[in-house]
């Protein structure tokens, strides 16, 4: 299928990726890859190969500098995907590293069930599977938290992604990794570290995290439940000293059915009652 007859409407869905291969013969076939693609706002998770157990961390306040070291050799990003009718661009709203000062745009065409993926500005391939679930309902929703941090959450079918951005942009012209180890102290690394980006699966329990950029968040319920007549979204966030707590968001943009993106197992009076 060529490129030109592909549209955001049919890259909807999940992919994962099982290669990224470069001009000079490098191949990353390790990198655990997700892409969760909505009504056209996005969310991609990187996270490299050998995660350290982090069992032993149940909070921001708990990361010393080795465990810093590995978090911030991830990627992920979260926005809109564009099309001109030759070329997509993922547009980066919020981003783990700092920002490029290349854009993100490809083309994309099917080669059997493999969407392949080469870059424009940057050249490399990428092959992207999509997964086997449904890809309805799909429903996305940019996002402003009251304390004025970005937000963004996209479901696909039974899967959700999350991202939450920090308090403060990163400088730019230096990778994430290079700021955490040039920051003068643990915590100052820590609000580096502080954006979360989650997957996971919309279950009769609830919106169970299942991969995050904060470890300490897997296993935890996203919990998302309309706020402000339905203005805005309230969902279930780990505080930096590990409390159980929520973030309240206003939305900027909706993408779908708003009770798409709502955890009605949340709804429930005995889970109110917790």
């Amino acid at each position: 299928m060529e490129a030109d007859v592909l549209s955001v409407a049919i890259v909807r869905g999940l992919w994962q990726r099982s290669l990224i291969a470069w001009p000079d013969g490098r191949r990353d076939t390790a990198t655990a890859v997700c892409w969760l693609q909505g009504p056209s706002l996005y969310i991609d998770l990187r996270q490299p190969a050998g995660r350290p157990d982090f069992g032993g961390y149940s909070c921001l306040d708990d990361l010393d500098r080795p465990a810093l070291a590995w978090l911030a050799a991830q990627e992920g990003f979260a926005g809109e995907l564009l099309f001109d009718g030759g070329h997509f661009e993922w547009r980066r709203d919020l981003d783990l590293q700092p920002t490029s000062p290349y854009s993100d745009v490809g083309k994309l065409w099917f080669e059997g069930d493999v969407l392949v993926e080469e870059g424009r500005d940057i050249p490399y391939i990428e092959h992207w599977h999509r997964g086997p679930e449904a890809t309805q309902p799909a429903a996305a929703a940019r996002l402003a938290g009251a304390d004025g941090r970005p937000g963004t959450i996209v479901r696909s079918g039974d899967h959700f992604m999350f991202a939450r951005g920090r308090d403060a942009a990163l400088p730019a012209g230096e990778t994430l990794a290079e700021l955490v180890a040039a920051a003068p102290t643990p915590a100052a690394a820590r609000a580096l570290i502080d954006m979360e980006i989650s997957f996971g699966a919309v279950t009769d329990e609830g919106w169970i995290i299942t991969r995050s950029s904060l470890p300490w968040r897997e296993g935890c319920n996203l919990a998302p439940v309309t706020a402000q007549g339905g203005a805005g979204l309230l969902t279930g966030e780990t505080a930096a000293d590990g409390r159980p707590t929520h973030r309240r968001w206003s939305i900027q943009a909706l993408q779908g059915v708003l009770t798409d993106l709502v955890d009605f197992s949340a709804l429930r009076p005995t889970a109110l009652a917790r």
